[in-house]
């Protein structure tokens, strides 16, 4: 896959600059998972991300996770719309690489998992030192950080025909939307105003609560389990087609109107889908920026 490295770090800045304050879909499970991440990050590996952030940023990762949507329809960076979903095979309910992970012309690994594993390459590059100019660091950071949320996201890895429910118009509540947005933000937004009081840190700390010492703690060991960086991807998608089947696609029909049963039942998933995304992005930045005794490990303890 053909990955150019896209300008100096001052050109970045100033792209930065221009979209900043864009609102796009979402933003706010892209803006938890890096926050989860970052609080997960060895003290060595945040040093490290901070080092690769521009300076407005003020370390904070998340300020920017956002940044390859704002992007992806402007000319420069029209070549990474397809990085950010995988379309399957209708019904398959599965993932498998050599036969989904392709753009809409047939360029292979030109998808989501191929995105993770191509920019998990490039940041491995960083040891090499400033000398090193094949790549933009930052730019592999800031698409890694958002193409694993996307990764996790059940409706990134949808249907063909349907373009991963972009296609299915439905009702959410009184409103108009579609299956695929319901999963994008929908039921974040929806959860924020019933039980946290519009305040998306509430709610994050929910999440933490939940992978720390709640009800996915036991777990959080299975989702950092990761033999091989290549590979993991691959595993993350077929979680997410399978979730898209089970819950996501299950008894939706064009036109329908879904509400409290719904929302409550799947609410559960999608934040444990954003705190997967988010342990996960520490577990790969960790072994690739960490020390090389580390790689093994992964997580460092929550601050």
């Amino acid at each position: 896959m053909k990955m150019s490295s896209l300008g100096l770090l001052a050109s970045m800045c100033m792209v930065f600059m221009l979209v900043a304050g864009v609102h796009c879909w979402s933003k706010e499970g892209h803006i938890m998972t890096c926050q989860i991440a970052q609080s997960l990050l060895k003290p060595e590996v945040d040093e490290v991300v901070r080092h690769l952030l521009p300076p407005y940023a003020k370390g904070d990762l998340s300020s920017l996770c956002v940044w390859p949507d704002q992007i992806r329809h402007w000319h420069k960076y029209q070549w990474t719309s397809p990085l950010h979903f995988i379309d399957t095979p209708d019904d398959a309910c599965s993932f498998d690489y050599a036969r989904d992970c392709h753009d809409p012309h047939g360029k292979e690994d030109m998808c989501v998992a191929g995105a993770v594993t191509n920019f998990t390459s490039q940041l491995l590059h960083y040891k090499e030192g400033t000398a090193d100019r094949r790549y933009n660091m930052t730019e592999a950071l800031l698409f890694l950080s958002h193409f694993m949320g996307d990764l996790h996201q059940p409706m990134h890895i949808g249907f063909t025909s349907d373009r991963g429910g972009n296609s299915i118009e439905l009702r959410w509540f009184r409103h108009k939307s579609n299956l695929h947005h319901v999963w994008d933000r929908e039921i974040i937004l929806t959860a924020e105003k019933d039980y946290y009081e519009k305040d998306m840190t509430l709610l994050l700390q929910d999440i933490e609560a939940n992978y720390t010492n709640g009800a996915w703690s036991d777990d959080t060991s299975s989702w950092t389990h990761c033999d091989d960086l290549d590979s993991c991807p691959s595993k993350y998608a077929a979680e997410s087609i399978a979730i898209a089947c089970k819950y996501g696609y299950k008894g939706v029909e064009p036109g329908v109107t879904l509400a409290d049963d719904y929302f409550d039942s799947r609410m559960p998933i999608v934040m444990k889908r954003v705190a997967q995304g988010g342990v996960r992005l520490a577990m790969f930045l960790n072994r690739v920026l960490g020390d090389d005794g580390d790689q093994e490990e992964g997580v460092a303890s929550p601050t």
